[in-house]
């Protein structure tokens, strides 16, 4: 570390904190600081450096499950930023057998200094006592004194594409739902809801589904007939919509428009491709790995949220005309 610290022109305590994923250094210093790393071939011995600092390195990760698309890409984007910074990642996924205590329990058996905590996940967690000395960062929830919260601003993006639509001309925005228990989904919905009654038009009774296409394409076939906009809780749902609509000879855009939510990566591919609403899963990932960080070396931290725009495609145009 002294060879690495006079490579790079600064002091031992520096490079101390660029190898533990320090938020307190200045970029460009860390930028030098890890060329320096490079050029001299110096990795930290993990092992080492948790009998000097009693800390591991090694992060959690609890999610109800892995199989949806949200999930698995937050998953990637903390990886993603665990790594740029040092960290390991272990994954622990909750099911109908173990409650959010077995999770942490299995965690502390890792010896991690902290844990994030992923959407789903997070209605759980919220009515569980956290190990003393756990660091706690959660994706999607409301403010809360015991954790960090970091977050999609998902009833602004809600909002801004339910409004999008009525600018389109179409008088009534019908609502393709998250499942309930879902902080996101209930976001989304408070969002599309909100738009409504400010431009005083009628609020129909949204439908619920799970998130996967096959739901998308159920609750979009029993749509009545004068529906002409349909805003999706996610793109996997919205997908499944447009197969519907085709199925039952209606043209997205010109006789119903739709939206969706996420942005996943081939939502620019779908036929039409799909106007929708962007959830920024790196920076997410980044985000609840840095307050994470921050918190595992007691610093106190606001809550993040972050934007959700909305981008424009092909799915979405006009009211058609009576």
């Amino acid at each position: 570390m002294l060879d690495v610290a006079a490579r790079a022109g600064v002091s031992g305590q520096t490079v101390s904190r660029v190898v533990n994923g320090s938020p307190r250094v200045d970029p460009v210093t860390r930028a030098r600081v890890e060329e320096a790393m490079a050029q001299l071939g110096y990795r930290p011995h993990r092992a080492a450096r948790a009998l000097r600092t009693g800390r591991t390195h090694t992060i959690g990760l609890v999610a109800t499950t892995l199989a949806t698309i949200g999930n698995s890409r937050m998953l990637q984007a903390v990886v993603d930023a665990a790594t740029v910074r040092g960290y390991a990642v272990v994954v622990v996924t909750l099911d109908a057998a173990s409650g959010i205590a077995d999770a942490f329990a299995r965690l502390r058996d890792q010896g991690v200094d902290g844990a994030i905590v992923l959407n789903e996940a997070t209605a759980v967690v919220r009515d569980a006592v956290a190990p003393a000395g756990l660091a706690l960062v959660v994706v999607d929830s409301p403010p809360d004194e015991r954790f960090a919260v970091v977050q999609t601003d998902h009833a602004a993006g809600a909002r801004a594409a339910t409004e999008h639509l009525l600018g389109l001309g179409h008088a009534a925005v019908w609502h393709l739902a998250g499942p309930e228990g879902s902080f996101a989904a209930a976001e989304r919905e408070r969002g599309w809801r909100a738009a409504l009654v400010e431009a005083g038009q009628q609020v129909p009774a949204p439908v619920r589904g799970d998130w996967t296409a096959a739901s998308g394409h159920a609750l979009a076939g029993a749509l009545p007939s004068e529906a002409t906009a349909v805003f999706a809780a996610n793109d996997q749902m919205a997908l499944g919509a447009l197969r519907a609509l085709a199925d039952a000879g209606r043209r997205v855009p010109e006789d119903v428009s739709v939206v969706g939510f996420d942005d996943v990566t081939d939502a620019a591919d779908y036929r039409p491709p799909l106007t929708t609403v962007r959830q920024d899963f790196d920076a997410l990932g980044a985000a609840a790995l840095a307050a994470l960080v921050a918190a595992i070396e007691g610093d106190d931290q606001r809550p993040v949220l972050l934007p959700a725009p909305l981008v424009m495609r092909a799915s979405t145009g006009p009211a058609p005309r009576a």
